[in-house]
């Protein structure tokens, strides 16, 4: 039996100090500069045109909840921290800080207590469903790296599904646009229609061009509920989308997403899916709070749920996958 122990209301109370702390160390180019070699807080600080006593006091910090190492006086990168947060790493994901850690997220956790009584967020206009929301484009822009896996394990579902032959995708709030990119990229005539707001469609139309792919690749700008999406499509992609909207407006869109298919054409949706307990796994339990914070009745929904939204469209074959190296889950679904 465990014993009563304060220690995790400390913890808890001050988790505001690891975010801070990591955010600091990424603008700071910490853990790029630590890329060379170990070094000294000293050296650490003159390269990030930084104090020396404020440097020791953050490495030190990052040592403690597990970001680097420390012998003697020199830091030195942990196996995750040379991954994911070294700027020449190719699996650089520092970048994920300027939306998860940007003020205006920060601050919806001010009045959780609030939101909670109210059963939806405390912003204005719907919060992260208003097409005005001005993260959104933040999001496409510092997203991208996180979701590599994800888009990965779907193209190659896709090419395993469809073989190289032919195929339209649509990609419903496309963002970043890497999920189609990555399809366009996998299978030489994919054809690509991305949905999304029209400012955060200039991201993902560079990445695009970036990715060489624009010549297969068309801007469809409108909020996803009232924009036309046409028809005929192989592929329908759903990625981290239907979380932000009640079951009502999720059975909605879900016919409108069914009447875009061709007969045998699959629905790939990506999501946070906690299991039936909902307290488990943790990252996609947790981000039911997410959705609490940020959308009037947005949630994390188990793949029960999911399975009643689509069957209630009118899909009655639903399979869910589990992503490799990735929190999320993936809901295919076929459209006969």
């Amino acid at each position: 039996m465990n014993e009563p122990n304060p220690v995790i209301i400390f913890e808890t109370l001050n988790a505001f100090q690891r975010t801070g702390a990591l955010k600091a160390a990424i603008e700071l180019k910490v853990f790029t500069v630590l890329g060379a070699g170990p070094l000294s807080a000293k050296s650490i600080a003159t390269a990030s045109d930084a104090s020396e006593r404020g440097m020791r006091i953050l490495c030190d910090y990052l040592t403690v909840i597990g970001f680097l190492e420390k012998s003697v006086d020199q830091y030195s990168l942990t196996p995750t921290s040379a991954v994911f947060l070294d700027q020449k790493s190719p699996s650089y994901m520092g970048s994920v800080a300027g939306f998860i850690a940007a003020g205006a997220i920060m601050d919806t956790y001010r009045d959780v207590a609030g939101a909670v009584r109210k059963g939806g967020t405390l912003l204005p206009d719907g919060g992260s469903t208003n097409v005005d929301f001005e993260l959104w484009v933040e999001f496409a822009k510092s997203m991208a790296p996180m979701m590599k896996p994800a888009a990965h394990f779907i193209a190659d579902l896709v090419a395993e599904k469809h073989g190289d032959a032919p195929l339209r995708v649509l990609d419903i709030a496309a963002g970043h646009g890497l999920f189609g990119i990555t399809i366009a990229e996998r299978i030489a005539e994919a054809e690509i229609v991305a949905q999304d707001f029209e400012r955060v469609l200039e991201v993902a139309d560079q990445n695009a061009k970036l990715a060489g792919v624009h010549d297969r690749y068309t801007l469809l700008p409108g909020d996803a509920m009232s924009v036309a999406f046409g028809e005929n499509y192989d592929f329908i992609l759903l990625t981290n989308f239907l979380h932000h909207f009640g079951t009502d407006t999720c059975n909605t869109l879900l016919k409108k997403v069914r009447a875009a298919l061709k007969p045998g054409g699959f629905v790939v949706t990506l999501d946070f899916i906690p299991d039936e307990d909902r307290v488990t796994p943790a990252v996609s339990a947790t981000f039911a709070l997410t959705m609490l914070m940020s959308t009037d009745q947005g949630d994390a929904y188990t793949f029960a749920e999911y399975e009643r939204m689509f069957a209630a469209a009118g899909f009655r074959s639903n399979q869910q996958l589990d992503v490799p190296n990735s929190p999320s889950r993936l809901v295919l679904s076929c459209n006969g």
